[in-house]
């Protein structure tokens, strides 16, 4: 059974406090830090670029798992694994060749991942699945935090763990996208082993144990497939 991971995204922090809430995620015992980095042309929003991770890395030694929302992220790459990106996450969609994308995130010393919006078939990662570390299946569309889980991303989940199963490769499924504690069962159910989730956990009185529920939730799920 894959590793579950709980991945807090900033994106539902108090950014007034950052420092502060990225530290407090690392006592709440996250596994890593989903960043969300939007250019207000791939997506309608705009959040943050390379300088504020590199603020932010200083405070914490959780893994960052950067998710790029923009439009040509290959010409970026080494910005952000400069800034202090672990993971750089960059979308199918988004205009880079991917290959050389994935290349690129490699040789800058980072893991590649590949992320598909919620329209967009996922056999189209599986010609690059054996040349990344983990595939984000968004179950929202991108842009916005706090919109409701889409329950019919659920067979793309198991599309793709049936295709890593079928050729023996173990990445990481992350979903992103309305995950809480009833939601994150369906996912770790249909294959997902990562999880994004903003509001759950920010807007928690007790977030270290919202994410220690998530994952005995999501540990108890996976036992199940």
């Amino acid at each position: 059974m894959k590793t579950v991971k709980i991945s807090p995204s900033i994106l539902s922090s108090d950014f007034a406090n950052l420092g502060n809430e990225v530290k407090k995620m690392e006592l709440c015992q996250a596994d890593m830090l989903h960043l969300d980095v939007m250019d207000g042309a791939f997506v309608p929003n705009i959040t943050f670029g390379p300088p504020i991770i590199k603020a932010i890395r200083k405070c914490t030694d959780l893994e960052f798992d950067v998710h790029l929302m923009i439009n040509n992220p290959l010409q970026y790459i080494e910005d952000f694994a400069k800034a202090g990106a672990d993971i750089i996450t960059f979308h199918t969609e988004a205009g880079s060749p991917i290959e050389e994308t994935i290349e690129c995130i490699r040789l800058n010393g980072c893991k590649p991942a590949l992320c598909v919006k919620p329209k967009t078939d996922i056999t189209q990662v599986f010609p690059f699945i054996d040349k990344i570390s983990m595939v984000l299946i968004m179950t929202v569309e991108p842009g916005f935090g706090g919109q409701s889980f889409m329950p019919k991303m659920l067979d793309k989940i198991k599309a793709l763990d049936a295709e890593c199963k079928r050729r023996n490769l173990f990445i990481d499924i992350q979903v992103d996208g309305g995950i809480n504690e009833e939601t994150i069962t369906l996912a770790a159910g249909a294959g997902a082993n990562v999880f994004v989730a903003g509001s759950a956990i920010f807007g928690a009185k007790n977030p270290k144990t919202v994410i220690e529920n998530m994952r005995n939730l999501a540990i108890t799920a996976s036992i199940q497939l």
